[in-house]
Parts: C-alpha cells; structure tokens; sequence
C-alpha cells in the first residue's frame, strides 16, 4: 500500500502571489545592497568594517514581508552590499542579516508596533554580539567587543529611527492594507 501524499497542485493564483513575493523581496535586496553599501556609508575601523543605516530596509521588509521572503532579502542585500565593498564580511553578513529579521513580525495591520520597535533593539545586541564574534573568528581579537557594540549601536540605532520614520510614513498610506489586498491576504489589526 502506497502511503505517500499527492500534494496538490499549485493553483496560478498561488503562483501568482509567490511571484509577486519574489518580487518585492527582489526589491528589497536591491534597495538594501544599495543602501548599504553607498547611501550613509561611514568606513570605521582597520578591519574593512564601516556604519550604515541599510539595516531599516531589512526592518521594512521583516514587518512588511513573510520570514522567509524577509530572510532572503536581508542576506541577498546585505550579502550583495559586502561583496561590492567589503568581500571579506560577506558570509558573516549573509548569517547576521538574516537572524536580524527573526524577531519582527509581519503579521500586524501596522509597520510600526510595538514589537517591531522592540524587535529593533533585539537586532542591535544580535548584529553587535555576531559582529563581534565574526571579527573575533576572522581576525583572531576578541578584546574589541565595545567597539563592536558601539558601532552597532550607531547603525542599529540610526537604522531603528529611519525604520520608525519611514515606518510610520508607510502605515500613514495603508501600505500594509494595499499589499494585502494585491496578494489576497489580510492583515488583522494590532
């Protein structure tokens, strides 16, 4: 007796709203690469490090986006940004990036929530802590862990107010409603 599962097939308007995903988080990588690598871009440090404020577009797209789709933009962004100017950081971005999205949820009405703005400060000890640890394993240092931490702060930071003030500007226009309605889900309110 065949016990396996016949999964069913995909309907066009499920592709449809997979295509659409892809597509947005394909804009997101794009805007967080460049944001990243060439808009607020402060080199810092003897190690090829340097500050940013890309990390808000990588808050954007983990409110606006599901976990998955929010992890790929995170990594292929900021990946991308390390490849163009920093080489050295990119496997470290790649993994850091994505664990930065983990504690926003996409789930609310609303961009900016409660724990959206907690999640930020959640993602500067995490982006702090594995930098630290990155430069430690990369360099062989591990003495520097308030200069990471302070560099983190300044960029997490900054990325925090810049994700609260585009945030808000967004939930002002209903962005989330609007999306909602172009891929057939809806959002409940928070």
């Amino acid at each position: 007796m065949n016990t396996k599962t016949v999964s069913e097939p995909k309907t066009k308007e499920s592709q449809s709203v997979r295509m659409r995903y892809l597509t947005i988080t394909g804009l997101f990588a794009a805007m967080i690469a460049i944001m990243t690598a060439y808009i607020c871009h402060i080199p810092v440090g003897a190690n090829n490090g340097y500050i940013h404020f890309g990390d808000s577009l990588i808050y954007l797209a983990a409110a606006l986006l599901p976990t998955p789709y929010a992890l790929a933009a995170a990594a292929i962004g900021g990946g991308l940004a390390d490849l163009m100017t920093s080489p050295l950081w990119a496997p470290a971005t790649i993994i850091i990036k994505m664990l930065i999205t983990i504690p926003f949820s996409s789930q609310s009405a609303k961009i900016v929530t409660k724990r959206n703005i907690i999640a930020t400060m959640i993602a500067y000890f995490i982006s702090g802590f594995c930098y630290y640890e990155a430069e430690a394993l990369l360099f062989g240092t591990s003495v520097a862990l308030f200069a990471s931490m302070t560099g983190s702060l300044i960029q997490s930071g900054g990325s925090a107010v810049f994700f609260v003030i585009f945030g808000l500007a967004l939930d002002k226009i209903h962005l989330k409603a609007k999306l909602a309605n172009q891929m057939g889900t809806h959002k409940n309110g928070d």
